[in-house]
């Protein structure tokens, strides 16, 4: 499943990751040419935040994740 978010501070790349990190599955960020995994806090901010970014959830049942995510997806 593909999804876009935004992370526009450092406090929610911080619950971003307390989230993500709980899952069992693999998560992937990408933006332009990178792939980074979305539990690593070091690797988000590695990225452009100023910039929305793709969530790539490796995982076919992930609608209880989505749904912590709320707040950080671009509409």
């Amino acid at each position: 499943m593909e999804k876009t978010i935004c992370l526009k501070t450092v406090s929610d790349v911080k619950k971003f990751v307390n989230i993500v990190s709980k899952c069992d599955y693999d998560i992937d960020l990408i933006k332009d040419r990178y792939v980074i995994d979305a539990k690593s806090i070091i690797g988000i901010f590695s990225l452009d935040l100023t910039q929305p970014i793709k969530m790539v959830v490796n995982s076919k049942d992930c609608s209880d994740l989505i749904d912590k995510l709320k707040d950080f997806l671009y509409e």
